[in-house]
């Protein structure tokens, strides 16, 4: 694979060209305001609750709630988007090793939620680690990436070190445990390596690397029972932990081509489907939307991918374009990973579907992504 190599043109020469302002990225930032539009309206009908028959009144504490997770998402990715990132390279250590304080520290400190200690509460107010520690893994693994290269590509030795990088963070999430954050990460991992311009016999090596480490952890009693029944359901019919899965399908199945109409769903106004506003968030969709529906979010996420893409092609150096790349595997992992979830063909692990579940650590986590990529893009030579 070919080595990216960046312009020789000076480090500030975009500089004189106009604030910051005009040179993002408007159709990054018109498709993200699409996706966000479009969950605040299937969050707010996921959980607004069957209004009360004598004052019509309903439930708005989680879209309030979601309001200022997007409000607050959007005003640090701008700032996110202002900071060349060309300098943050200094500080990508510092956040590596923060991190991993922070996920370390979940063990003292942490909120155990559905049988996982991934969350620190703070009132009426949560943070999750192994979000922000996306961001964190993408920005060590392109700093290290395009620190490394040579025109040979990259060597063996190199290629395990980033792994090891990223095997840090993966070991304190699976200690939670939280599985379908891993995967994220190996997605981002994948996503990088490749191209970053590792060979084939060194994928190889890799893939069985990570199949050890698979079934050790499996043998070692890292998955519970009950994560791998989750983890197997969608291939087994008779496994018992297909009750969300089945649920999920129904109410899909119920939309049809146009669905039954915004807060008209059966599955979504019974409750039916645990978890209907974060982990299955696109079978209220789906019921309420229909094909229609779906096919409109899967365009919007599908276009965003493509820009972010581009964005990583005009990028000035390998370091942002690594980082571009590491966004658009995170973002093209758990769109799939999600609705596949939904429509049981993947497995079920909990991944919320970017810009549109309920959470505001996914929410933060997505927005700052786009910031990130952004700020490549107003720093971009060409």
């Amino acid at each position: 694979m070919t080595t990216f190599r960046p312009s020789k043109a000076g480090f500030n020469d975009r500089e004189t060209q106009g604030p910051l302002w005009i040179r993002v990225d408007v159709s990054i930032v018109l498709l993200a305001i699409g996706l966000l539009s479009l969950g605040l309206i299937v969050v707010y009908s996921a959980t607004r609750g069957i209004p009360d028959p004598e004052t019509g009144a309903v439930n708005r504490a989680f879209i309030e709630r979601q309001l200022v997770f997007v409000g607050a998402g959007c005003f640090f990715a701008a700032g996110v988007a202002t900071i060349d990132y060309r300098k943050t390279r200094l500080a990508v250590p510092f956040i590596y090793v923060g991190t991993i304080a922070l996920l370390v520290g979940l063990f003292a400190f942490g909120e155990n939620f559905n049988g996982a200690t991934s969350w620190y509460s703070f009132g009426f107010v949560t943070l999750q680690p192994s979000e922000f520690a996306k961001l964190s893994l993408i920005l060590a693994l392109a700093s290290w990436f395009s620190s490394v290269q040579s025109r040979d590509g990259l060597q063996l030795v190199n290629v395990m070190l980033g792994l090891v990088l990223a095997g840090v963070f993966a070991g304190l999430v699976l200690l939670q445990p939280d599985f379908g954050t891993v995967m994220v990460y190996a997605a981002i991992v994948a996503g990088i390596v490749v191209v970053a311009g590792v060979a084939i016999r060194h994928v190889i090596a890799v893939l069985l690397v990570v199949a050890v480490a698979i079934m050790a952890m499996i043998q070692q009693g890292f998955l519970r029972e009950t994560q791998l029944n989750r983890f197997t359901a969608f291939v087994d019919p008779e496994n018992t932990a297909r009750y969300n899965v089945n649920q999920s399908e129904i109410a899909i199945g119920n939309g049809g081509l146009t669905g039954k109409g915004l807060f008209q769903g059966t599955q979504n106004n019974n409750s039916l489907v645990p978890e209907k506003e974060t982990d299955f968030i696109f079978s209220v969709l789906g019921e309420e939307l229909g094909f229609i529906g779906g096919a409109v979010l899967l365009a919007l996420f599908g276009l965003l991918l493509l820009r972010i893409w581009r964005v990583a092609h005009l990028a000035e150096d390998e370091y942002g374009r690594l980082i571009c790349v590491g966004v658009f595997s995170m973002f093209l992992f758990q769109a799939f990973q999600s609705v596949g979830m939904n429509v049981g063909m993947m497995p079920v692990t909990g991944i919320p579907l970017p810009l549109i579940s309920y959470g505001g650590s996914s929410m933060m986590t997505s927005l700052l992504a786009l910031g990130l990529v952004e700020n490549v893009h107003a720093h971009r030579l060409r």
